[in-house]
């Protein structure tokens, strides 16, 4: 950026000035103006970060703990400079974004709100019971410890595929109680269980085709 431009002409000013062309050099600075762009760009560049500090300072839309999405990057704010806003991702990684860009981008805060909505789709073959799906599907949110009551799951069709009837199922969990990928990873393997503890046929493998009375050819 603009500070890494100032640094190379600075470099380039020392180089003319051990050489003994210290005037030389001068004179290409003031003639071109290169010095005051450089000068310019790099101020710029840090002037608008920590102006946005400053506004991110004053309106706390996340504070140090908080999960945050910015700029489709998504993890826990370890700290705000007056340059940058650090995160460490759900991975670990320690990523740095320049304020001026948090503060021209969309921010979103999962922690503001500790109620998080969670969503998963679970399919059945068009021979089972819809109603009778939706049923066991809620009887399974409804026993877990960890989904709200209010606001109430709900288990929804989503689209009729080539081969299933899709389900989705939404519940609220919260997030400082909970892990909230956890209680989804629990919910996925509960309802599939229930799911076949209640005969409700699942749909076929996708490498499988159906032929007329109903024979399954493998797909190798």
């Amino acid at each position: 950026g603009g500070i890494e431009f100032m640094i190379f002409l600075m470099a380039v000013y020392l180089g003319l000035h051990v050489s003994g062309l210290t005037q030389l050099a001068l004179t290409v600075a003031r003639g071109t103006g290169l010095l005051g762009l450089a000068l310019g760009i790099a101020f710029r560049e840090i002037s608008e970060n920590f102006l946005a500090s400053i506004y991110l300072s004053i309106q706390k839309p996340y504070e140090i703990g908080d999960l945050v999405e910015i700029t489709g990057l998504l993890g826990y704010v370890q700290r705000v400079t007056a340059r940058s806003t650090i995160l460490m991702s759900l991975e670990g990684n320690h990523v740095q974004i320049p304020n001026a860009i948090v503060f021209k981008n969309t921010i979103r805060n999962y922690t503001s709100n500790p109620n998080r909505r969670i969503d998963f789709d679970i399919g059945i073959s068009f021979e089972a019971s819809i109603p009778f799906a939706q049923e066991t599907a809620f009887k399974v949110l409804r026993e877990h410890p960890a989904v709200l009551k209010d606001p109430e799951p709900w288990v929804l069709v989503d689209r009729l595929g080539p081969s299933a009837v899709s389900l989705r199922i939404y519940f609220w969990v919260d997030s400082k109680q909970h892990n909230w990928l956890k209680v989804r990873s629990a919910l996925i393997r509960l309802t599939k269980a229930a799911f076949q503890q209640a005969n409700i046929a699942l749909p076929l493998d996708s490498r499988e085709i159906l032929f007329p009375k109903a024979v399954p050819v493998q797909i190798l």
